[in-house]
């Protein structure tokens, strides 16, 4: 089982749409991950936007990547280096912790990911 950023047990972070690299919900990677998509986010329009500005349009569905294409709200698996950039330019979206898993700290700190922490209900 892979494990989050406490070293715990990594749990979901969404099912609907269906998110991960291996689209299992979980926010796992393996070497085949270039993007490491570990970082548990919950989308905002500020941070589609600046996605899309920065080359990376996740709000337009892409079927063939079984993509639906996101709207703020959404729960996804996002790559550890484009959170870090977001969090840069002031615009990082909450993330749920126990969904982060523990390769997000190679590229992200502790206190970062903390610091937009969205409660798990």
């Amino acid at each position: 089982m892979s494990k989050n950023i406490f070293g715990e047990d990594l749990i979901p972070c969404c099912y609907e749409p269906m998110t991960g690299y291996f689209r299992d919900g979980l926010c796992r990677t393996d070497d085949s991950d270039t993007g490491r998509h570990v970082v548990c986010a919950i989308m905002t329009k500020e941070f589609l936007e600046f996605s899309r500005a920065a080359g990376n349009d996740l709000i337009t569905p892409r079927p063939e990547y079984q993509f639906p294409g996101l709207k703020p709200g959404d729960k996804w698996c996002l790559c550890a280096l484009r959170w870090k950039e977001a969090y840069e330019n002031g615009v990082a979206p909450k993330v749920i912790l126990e969904a982060c898993a523990e390769k997000a700290l190679e590229y992200v700190s502790m206190d970062h990911l903390i610091a937009h922490a969205e409660k798990v209900s």
